[in-house]
């Protein structure tokens, strides 16, 4: 049995982050990882189109200034390809591979309360004990699989876009349907309708989408490097943890509707997820949320010839921005083919799968190929597949009615255990990188504060976590928030108790309350 000072699960973007800076700190820290290599979601998700909905110059590292000089993205928006050539320069550029266990999935983690160690349990039988467990495991990592009656009769072929074939799949001249419009499935369909012969599209929900109005990075870059220290500044102090230029946004309330519309073009033109903070009460205000709406509902309907199929594809039934958006490259003018149709399955509920395709209603649409691009179970998934066990309690037992934790990075009663972008922080409500660069920034700090101070033991005070989580909701409940059967909600999964699971209050505020913690010796905290 080895024994670490520190064990980081998963070799994503926030894994890497926190095994270079606690080596950097003098930690001995072992990575583990269930992929073949590094790039966590980036590893995974290949599926076609797989692209950033963040601007390649903010979704990238800030800790390194020379390779944000050196790296020359070349799209705005960068595809997954690019992305994970980035992650793996990173693991090249600070040698971190050779700390980091590959092909090994954590099962169990089991706290010693006399030892103040966790025991760590991998698939292959090996175990390691450490005084410290932090959890890069994504917020985005478990893939939601749901059951299709009769998927094993089907005689075709099958793929998931989370877990797309590293060989890729030639979909060209085939028949194919795509379960699913979030962003996995649009910017699948988006990318494989123009070589298929035929694909049908099923919907249950339509999403918002903005475009991005892609295309080379080169000006932007040069643009942002002559002042990336400010930019990255700036973003940190951001409510979404990116440049949106919040500064210059007015209140719905206050403006009039001619000078509103135009907000909303200049925002539309400017592309991207920015688009919701075009007024500061759009989130907020159900008035401010519905002109926003319906100015994407009637770009839609110009984009899309036929107007069936343009009010299918038009989200009526939640608020714009409660639901993650999803950055548009072409989707909508895909329905103009005369080969792509589209089945809302409100109308027309899948019954079963066969032999030779989908029933859908009373209609059986033959097919050679199923793309299911069917989403993840958000932000607890990846912690509840892992067996956490201290005082006879489980983590997921805990968690059974919805995550419990102080600022999204402890959870009381599993003491010296770390969340990256856990639940209860802004996380998928931001910029991931803004907020996994800031976390673990604060965690290397919190250990560094441990080992000066020789003590060995960080946990929430069940007041302090009562109170966070009662922040939470309420923060969440001032805002539009909660009105999306969304997957910030987790109810996309079966079963799953519905709360809203990400701090809304924030980047920038959130980060001003933590650094006050850690400034008032982490208040908050039981230091032993």
């Amino acid at each position: 049995m080895t024994d670490h000072d520190a064990i980081v699960i998963g070799a994503g973007f926030a894994g890497l982050y926190q095994l270079h800076r606690l080596r950097r700190a003098g930690f001995d820290v072992r990575g583990v990882e269930a992929g073949g290599d590094v790039g966590g979601t980036w590893y995974w998700n290949r599926y076609p189109g797989a692209r950033c909905d963040i601007e390649s110059i903010e979704y990238s590292y800030s800790f390194d200034p020379e390779l944000e000089q050196q790296w020359d993205w070349t799209e705005i928006y960068a595809a997954q390809p690019e992305i994970l050539a980035y992650a793996q320069h990173v693991a090249d550029r600070h040698d971190l591979r050779g700390d980091i266990a590959f092909n090994t999935r954590v099962e169990a983690l089991d706290w010693d309360d006399e030892a103040n160690r966790w025991t760590v349990t991998t698939d292959d039988g090996t175990t390691s004990t450490a005084r410290f467990v932090i959890a890069a495991t994504g917020c985005l990592s478990v893939p939601s699989k749901p059951e299709f009656p009769g998927r094993e009769d089907f005689r075709g072929e099958q793929y998931w876009t989370s877990s797309w074939p590293h060989e890729g799949a030639d979909l060209s001249g085939k028949r194919v349907a795509v379960i699913g419009t979030g962003s996995s499935g649009l910017q699948t369909i988006t990318a494989i309708a123009p070589v298929v012969a035929s694909l049908v599209v099923f919907q249950r929900t339509p999403s918002y989408a903005i475009p991005a109005h892609n295309g080379p990075a080169r000006e932007r870059l040069r643009e942002v490097r002559e002042h990336y220290p400010e930019f990255r500044e700036l973003s940190r102090l951001a409510k979404t943890g990116r440049q949106c230029g919040d500064e210059e946004a007015g209140w719905y309330v206050e403006t009039d509707p001619e000078t509103a519309e135009r907000e909303f073009e200049r925002r539309w033109l400017e592309g991207g997820l920015c688009y919701t903070q075009t007024f500061q009460d759009l989130l907020r205000d159900a008035e401010a949320n519905e002109a926003a709406s319906e100015y994407v509902r009637a770009r839609i309907r110009a984009k899309v010839d036929d107007p069936v199929t343009a009010a299918k594809l038009s989200p009526t039934t939640y608020p714009v921005g409660t639901k993650r958006m999803c950055v548009d490259t072409g989707y909508f003018e895909t329905f103009n083919r005369d080969t792509v149709s589209l089945v809302d399955i409100n109308e027309e509920p899948i019954r079963r799968i066969t032999e030779r395709g989908i029933v859908a209603g009373d209609t059986e649409h033959e097919v050679d190929v199923i793309v299911f691009a069917t989403g993840f179970d958000a932000m607890t998934g990846a912690l509840n597949a892992i067996d956490i066990r201290s005082g006879g309690t489980t983590l997921r037992e805990k968690w059974a009615a919805g995550p419990r934790t102080y600022l999204g990075l402890m959870s009381a009663g599993f003491p010296n255990l770390f969340t990256i972008t856990g639940p209860q922080s802004p996380s998928v409500l931001s910029n991931m990188m803004t907020s996994i660069e800031y976390h673990v920034d604060w965690i290397t700090d919190a250990l560094q504060h441990l080992r000066e101070h020789g003590l060995e033991r960080m946990e929430p005070d069940q007041a302090a976590e009562d109170n966070w989580v009662t922040t939470t909701n309420d923060v969440a409940d001032l805002t539009l928030m909660p009105r999306a059967a969304s997957w910030y909600m987790g109810a996309n999964i079966p079963g799953k108790k519905r709360i809203f699971m990400p701090f809304a209050g924030g980047v920038g505020t959130y980060k001003q309350y933590c650094d006050g913690i850690a400034i008032s010796h982490y208040h908050g905290f039981e230091l032993t």
